[in-house]
């Protein structure tokens, strides 16, 4: 039998970065978790039949907040969006520190730019570490499509990064 604590609880960041990854949206995120738990405890007895649970959380986290992006009509907050709400701890840090926060707000940019299975795709093989086999799993898509896919989000952000260089030669 499950257990909440050992075998639910544990995926509940994993499911927030996903969620997060698509809505760009902290509370919304949260809430898909809590939703995604609840759901995965009530259905306890029938997950027991699962191979992997991370895979169906991920999967169930996914459509969840494909499904709450498509109501919040698209609307698109930066994934950090919480560096934007604090005050500034060294505002005389100088410009080093104002190229630095322009530099993230402008990878963030990019990034939440990118259709939504590439976002997805960079964020879980190169922020998570997930493997090919991994993604393709959760996404529902082929080993060689995550590998395009992929291909094509590092292609957008590489060319994105040398046209803002090109502004400041």
């Amino acid at each position: 039998m499950l257990d909440f604590l050992h075998d639910i609880l544990p995926l509940k960041n994993i499911i927030f970065r996903t969620a997060l990854r698509i809505v760009l949206n902290r509370e919304e995120a949260e809430d898909i978790v809590q939703d995604i738990l609840v759901k995965m405890w009530e259905q306890r007895n029938e997950l027991e039949k699962v191979n992997n649970l991370e895979v169906y959380a991920l999967r169930a986290a996914r459509n969840l907040a494909i499904d709450r992006m498509e109501k919040m009509d698209n609307r698109h907050v930066s994934l950090n969006s919480n560096v934007h709400d604090r005050p500034d701890s060294e505002a005389a840090g100088g410009d080093a520190l104002l190229a630095k926060k322009e530099a993230d707000l402008f990878i963030a940019d990019t990034i939440n730019a990118l259709p939504e299975k590439q976002r997805t795709i960079l964020q879980m093989r190169d922020i998570e570490g997930k493997s090919y086999k991994e993604i393709a799993e959760v996404l529902s898509i082929t080993e060689s499509d995550v590998k395009v896919s992929l291909f094509r989000a590092r292609n957008e952000l590489k060319e994105k990064i040398i046209e803002k260089k090109q502004l400041f030669l």
